[in-house]
């Protein structure tokens, strides 16, 4: 073309891939980008998420979505993460290891949604969203796919649905561990937050389920204060939830 320097057009790029929200459908052409979630007091800073997690929208305000759990109960989500397991080639223990330790440990009201799924990391971060946004899990835990292997894929699919990021988590559960297995260095467990939803990566075996939320465990429920969660009180001859002293309530 005239004065131009015979560049050939512009290829066109192709679109990136999102989750779709939450609620209402797709963003559409000419929407503005997702809302960033709202600064807090806890995680806010160091631990943000990566810029390309916002691609996932919080969920709105007001609301966890269908089937909310009655007041003062908390929704779990537990999802065990095995190819061989989801496909009927040997039992699952993960579930049944996390629903034991919670009857234990907790005296607040609870309820679980179970998955058992592949490791895939699509299917991951669809059922972590599905979880958080559509059900309303208050806390999500997930149990395998958190080694090095090839097929290792759950810290990614749940950093890539994540808002805000709480690395204390990952090095307490490592560090937990390698009073047990000097391979607990192999770990990639994280511990992040989506909209008002906690999730957090476990191992795969229920002894050390146990051991990692015998550790953890006790910050939880603070944390789920912070978040907008429930008020949940545990069982101390199992686990101590701390609390500072100004957001204790009397016990019941």
């Amino acid at each position: 073309p005239e004065g131009g320097a015979g560049q050939p057009p512009e290829r066109a790029q192709p679109a990136n891939h999102t989750h779709p929200l939450p609620r209402g459908g797709g963003r559409g052409e000419g929407s503005p980008p997702p809302a960033r979630p709202p600064e807090g007091s806890a995680g806010h800073g160091a631990g943000a998420a990566p810029a390309a997690n916002r691609d996932h929208p919080l969920p709105p305000e007001g609301g966890r979505g269908k089937g909310p759990a009655p007041p003062g109960t908390l929704l779990l989500g537990l999802v065990s993460i095995s190819d061989r397991a989801s496909q009927g080639v040997y039992q699952d223990q993960g579930l049944p290891g996390l629903q034991e330790w919670f009857a234990a440990a907790l005296r607040s009201p609870w309820r679980a949604e179970t998955r058992l799924i592949a490791d895939d990391q699509p299917a991951i971060e669809r059922t972590l969203i599905e979880l958080t946004d559509i059900v309303g899990c208050a806390l999500v835990l997930t149990t395998g796919g958190t080694g090095p292997a090839v097929r290792d894929v759950t810290p990614e699919a749940t950093l890539a649905v994540a808002h805000k990021v709480l690395p204390g988590f990952g090095e307490l559960m490592r560090a937990v561990s390698l009073k047990y297995v000097p391979t607990a260095i192999l770990s990639r467990q994280v511990g992040v937050i989506r909209g008002r939803s906690l999730i957090i990566n476990l191992p795969g075996q229920p002894k050390a389920i146990r051991e990692t939320l015998d550790g953890i465990f006790p910050a939880v429920p603070y944390c789920l204060d912070l978040i907008g969660g429930p008020y949940v009180e545990t069982e101390d001859r199992v686990c101590q939830a701390f609390r500072p002293k100004s957001a204790a309530k009397p016990r019941t």
